[in-house]
């Protein structure tokens, strides 16, 4: 009989609880199971490891050294598992591909360059206000993908095997009714807009509301924000003519309302792409991002006003593949 890593393990668990049979219990097995197990070590290894007492059992010098021993071992061990068992996955053809995505124009177009990639993969999708919980999937691995944002300032960090991959950084726009004066000009003021009421998201942890709100304060002026609203509400806030907000350049205009450049581009978004590094995906991700960058670039096109915005600045914006 050799020893093996399980002896190694059912001998820390003793130690750990302090008891056979409570070791027992954490290993699932019977209390003589283990008590014959251990039996079998201790005459493979050639001593007592553990002093039996009324209150439970204490190590012998010699099994002090075991444990030791095996306590520098088995992390050692359990990282190695860990890690090919990762990266046995990510060589398998994986049969669902879950993404998340923050509200953004990329999540339709990743869809599709994860479909062209794993074409055999079921596809889901969820979405989020806020990148940080999207963030936290991804390290779990309770996701594949995700397209994510940030905002100068706030950027977002890598955590627990998550790679990010950024895509783009693009002006914030004026979001406006389409019957404010100041809709009229091809570019808005942000001075201007600081004495309407506005529309603004609520505080979350993707900061945006909190970006907002500096930029806002370089006026010297404090906005009303009479209305917390995200999303469809938001824009039906500014459509009804109730208030001024902010949205991203790729922001598709609907009727009665209308999107502005701000002078001098004071506020900036930079969209991320987003997957496991040792995920299905990470070997296809520079594909992905070419396919998705192809993908943002026909986006801005379809949108008048971006698409002006980018010709009048040829520099700015670049999309990086």
């Amino acid at each position: 009989m050799e020893l093996e890593l399980r002896h190694l393990r059912a001998v820390c668990a003793i130690a750990e609880a302090g008891s056979l049979t409570r070791a027992a219990a954490a290993l699932r097995t019977t209390q003589p199971a283990l008590s014959a197990q251990l039996r079998r070590v201790e005459r493979m290894l050639g001593g007592t490891l553990f002093e039996r007492r009324p209150a439970g059992v204490v190590p012998t010098s010699l099994g002090e050294l075991v444990l030791h021993r095996a306590r520098a071992v088995l992390p050692g061990i359990d990282g190695l598992l860990a890690d090919t068992a990762r990266a046995a996955r990510r060589r398998a053809a994986p049969d669902r591909v879950r993404i998340g995505s923050v509200g953004a124009p990329l999540l339709g177009r990743l869809t599709l360059a994860v479909r062209a990639s794993l074409p055999s993969a079921e596809v889901t999708v969820r979405c989020r206000n806020s990148p940080a919980p999207l963030l936290d999937d991804l390290a779990a691995e309770r996701l594949e993908a995700a397209v994510l944002g940030d905002h100068p300032g706030h950027e977002l960090v890598p955590r627990g095997g998550a790679e990010l991959r950024p895509l783009v950084t693009e002006p914030v726009f004026a979001l406006l009714p389409s019957g404010h004066p100041l809709a009229a000009g091809e570019e808005v003021d942000l001075d201007r807009l600081v004495d309407e009421d506005w529309a603004v998201p609520r505080p979350d942890d993707d900061r945006t509301r909190e970006y907002w709100s500096r930029a806002l304060a370089l006026t010297g002026r404090d906005p009303r924000t009479p209305y917390e609203a995200e999303g469809r509400q938001l824009v039906e806030l500014v459509r009804c003519g109730l208030a001024v907000s902010l949205c991203q350049a790729t922001f598709t205009e609907v009727p009665g309302v209308t999107v502005r450049p701000l002078t001098g581009n004071p506020l900036q978004y930079r969209h991320i792409l987003a997957w496991h590094r040792d995920g299905p995906l990470a070997p296809h991700g520079d594909d992905i991002v070419r396919r998705v960058g192809e993908g943002y670039l026909a986006s801005c096109a379809a949108s008048p006003v971006y698409a002006r915005w980018r010709a009048r600045h040829p520099g700015a914006a670049r999309v990086v593949t």
